[in-house]
């Protein structure tokens, strides 16, 4: 093992564009569904129109440009190699902030995010705000390794980050999170208390405390009905990755259509629109992501991360919305409205001990730094401005 530190510039050859083009033009499409909605997954005619454009109009060397142009490099960690981008604030007060994505998400989620948060004063913000920014790529997701063996779940991940901070030469930093993120951003106040000054989430797995059924909230109320759905019709998804990520794989690392409404499913579910959710997220967004996922052929390795966690078991859910030990650190919570998960402050305290900050936003979704990054930045800077 070593602790050296690699710069790494993503780049990808011609060949690998070609070829997806060529699947693109060559893709075997089902028919269209007896229904008119996205009822039985993304409609024939949505998906086709994107992959058309996905096919003819969109660049992939632009995005690829916005990630070169920022310092990224690749250390092993715990026997793994792991990339993140990494950047520093010019302002000397500035605290580390290692932020951490989930799935189907990237590092491409929070391009928009880093410039204000690292370098506020170039962005309207107040310098006090700073943060060095480390954002690292989950292990079997996008431009990190694929682990080859078995035991890659959120503590050993959380261990990793804390691991990566202290190499970097951070004995003290914050740590937010949303999705999978949320879960490894707990965990790491958990786990590396002694240098974790505070922590934020925007999806906090947090059960419904059974105390308040009897006097629920409007909010309340609302939370448990979209949840309840979300449990009887969304989640076909996680128990497949949770159970056969392998067997899932051979068809997505295939089929860049396959990928594609794989993905482009939950942008449907999850963003906050109007009936489109291009209205949420472009169509150049939305391919940014899918396409990372493509070419790093990540669609078994980043579901493996379900499997790890044991999500499709009762106790695997229940260790994620209540773990063994609750969290000690300062604590920082927003709440998005079309997030699929939305405790109440009550229910979080029963997870969370020292809540500096919650807020419900009132627009927004599961992609949160995505969809809003100014509303996202103002939160984060808010949160940490009770933890410094």
């Amino acid at each position: 093992m070593t602790d050296a530190v690699t710069p790494f510039r993503p780049s990808v050859g011609d060949d690998q564009l070609d070829d997806l083009r060529r699947r693109l033009a060559h893709a075997r499409w089902p028919e269209p569904a007896p229904v008119t909605d996205w009822s039985q997954g993304v409609p024939v005619d949505w998906l086709r129109d994107l992959c058309a454009y996905w096919q003819d109009g969109y660049d992939w060397r632009r995005c690829e440009k916005r990630l070169q142009d920022l310092p990224q490099f690749t250390t092993e960690l715990d026997g793994l190699g792991v990339h993140f981008i990494h950047v520093q604030s010019p302002s000397p007060s500035a605290l580390p902030l290692v932020m951490t994505h989930g799935w189907p998400g990237s590092v491409v989620e929070f391009l928009d995010v880093i410039g204000p948060l690292a370098d506020p004063a170039a962005h309207g913000g107040d310098p006090a705000d700073a943060f060095h920014v480390v954002c690292p790529s989950l292990p079997g997701y996008g431009f990190s390794d694929k682990p080859a063996d078995a035991g890659w779940d959120i503590d050993r991940i959380a261990d990793a980050w804390g691991a990566l901070m202290a190499r970097l030469g951070y004995d003290r930093y914050g740590a937010q999170g949303g999705d999978w993120g949320s879960a490894v951003t707990a965990g790491l106040g958990v786990r590396d208390r002694e240098h974790v000054v505070g922590i934020h989430m925007n999806t906090p797995f947090v059960a419904p405390d059974p105390e308040t059924m009897n006097d629920l909230t409007e909010f309340e109320q609302r939370s448990l009905a979209d949840l309840g759905e979300t449990f009887e019709w969304g989640v076909g998804y996680a128990l497949e990755q949770s159970t056969r990520p392998q067997t899932l794989g051979y068809g997505l690392v295939d089929s860049p259509v396959g990928q594609c409404g794989w993905i482009a499913e939950k942008y449907w579910a999850w963003t906050d629109h109007d009936g489109d959710p291009t209205s949420a997220l472009t169509r150049d967004q939305m391919l940014d992501n899918i396409t990372l996922y493509w070419l790093t052929a990540t669609a078994a390795s980043s579901a493996r991360l379900y499997w790890e966690s044991g999500w499709a078991r009762p106790s695997g859910q229940a260790q994620m919305a209540a773990p063994v030990e609750p969290s000690p650190v300062p604590t920082g919570i927003s709440i998005f409205p079309r997030e699929i998960i939305r405790p109440s402050r009550r229910w979080c305290e029963k997870r969370y001990r020292d809540i500096r900050f919650y807020e419900q936003a009132d627009r927004g979704g599961h992609f949160a730094a995505w969809e809003q990054p100014e509303l996202f930045v103002d939160h984060v800077r808010r949160a940490f401005r009770t933890m410094r």
